[in-house]
């Protein structure tokens, strides 16, 4: 990848966390569309290879995504930039939110996020569509992706796609030609990001018994950054269980917040900024959603930061390659399960719905830019909801 600035990938991911509706499904499409097609800093294999190393990895792939290309482009201030960029616009609502300066509730509001439910799958479909064509351009990738649909949409569940995912791996490293070992050199930076990751794991859990109340939210929220699989949809439920019934935030107050969650732009990890802000224990308020901010996303940080330097020597290697192949064909399984439910199944209600959908896909077919697409469909939804 060329080299940017930090001050490029902040303005770049600034957009996409102003506009980018709709789970973190949708911000891979939203990612794509900006960063393959549009700016071409990586191509559809680099890209889908990024996506595979994230969805390895605990935590929100999105979100991963983002700091792996930032790092990419412009060094680690490119990885901070990327993720501040992308997370503060879905932070600063949240935030205002929890302390009372706005409500998201009512029918207008409800019009308003239906629409943004149609707009995301538009940019899903999309996605999937142009992932689907240069990831699987032959019959036995197509056919694979098509299987690994079939067995998400039946057996749901984070270890299930991390279990297709590394099955098609392997069958693709077993199946490719064997090629001479890379040239592996240790890198000494990753693995230091790795074991600090590690020794977080560790450490602030025994920290925690001193009963400090940083320390004590510090651990909740980096063991749950650090644990979680399957995105911001999985992450809201563990932290209601960490939370709510040991008397740390008012189950309304965390009932309320999910609901807003749901219609803000940007990564659903941001819900762990209201949750800090929100509290009853010390320190809570603008520190408080910071220090929760902070502990769920250094682990993200940490991995994304000390896997990428051996990602990118060992993507090179020929077995390796053949294993990243066919883990992409998943990959492109996944997103149409994914596509198909949740996103189809809690978007369309009826064929109005579906006629909504299919023209904003058609927009963006037609090289629309998303952001259009994403604030016609809320202002649509919002106009029948007021008719």
């Amino acid at each position: 990848m060329q080299r940017g600035t930090p001050t490029e990938v902040f303005l770049a991911f600034l957009g996409l966390g102003l506009t980018s509706f709709g789970g973190p499904v949708a911000h891979l499409g939203y990612f794509r569309t900006e960063f393959v097609e549009r700016r071409r800093w990586l191509d559809d294999a680099a890209y889908a290879d990024l996506v595979a190393l994230c969805q390895f990895l605990p935590g929100p792939a999105s979100s991963q995504v983002g700091i792996a290309i930032g790092k990419l482009r412009a060094g680690y201030w490119g990885a901070i930039a990327a993720f501040v960029a992308f997370t503060a616009p879905s932070v600063i609502l949240l935030l205002a939110f929890a302390f009372g300066a706005t409500r998201l509730a009512g029918p207008l509001a409800d019009g308003a996020l239906h629409g943004l439910k149609l707009a995301a799958l538009a940019v899903v479909a999309q996605a999937v569509w142009a992932m689907s064509r240069s990831l699987t351009p032959d019959w036995r990738r197509r056919l694979l992706a098509l299987a690994a649909a079939a067995i998400v949409l039946l057996l749901p569940g984070a270890l299930v796609q991390l279990g297709i995912i590394a099955l098609a791996a392997l069958a693709g490293y077993l199946l490719a030609p064997r090629s001479g070992a890379p040239k592996f050199r240790p890198d000494h930076t990753g693995l230091a990001f790795l074991v600090a990751f590690a020794v977080l794991l560790v450490a602030l859990p025994l920290l925690s018994l001193t009963g400090n109340g940083a320390a004590v939210i510090a651990e909740k929220f980096y063991r749950t950054g650090s644990l979680v699989f399957g995105g911001g949809h999985v992450v809201l439920p563990l932290l209601e269980a960490e939370l709510v019934p040991g008397g740390l935030i008012d189950r309304n107050l965390f009932l309320a917040g999910y609901g807003a969650a749901q219609a803000v732009p940007g990564p659903l990890f941001s819900f762990a900024a209201y949750t800090g802000a929100l509290l009853n224990i010390q320190p809570n308020g603008l520190l408080g959603a910071l220090l929760a901010l902070g502990a769920i996303y250094l682990p993200s940080f940490l991995l994304v930061f000390g896997t990428l330097p051996y990602w990118q020597v060992l993507r090179a290697e020929t077995r390796l390659r053949g294993g990243l192949d066919l883990a992409n064909a998943a990959v492109v399984g996944l997103l149409l399960a994914t596509l198909y439910d949740p996103v189809f199944l809690t978007s369309v209600r009826g064929p109005l719905d579906l006629a909504w959908a299919s023209a904003a896909f058609a927009l963006l077919m037609l090289r629309t830019p998303p952001w259009i697409v994403v604030i016609a469909s809320a202002a649509l939804g919002l106009l029948l909801s007021a008719t």
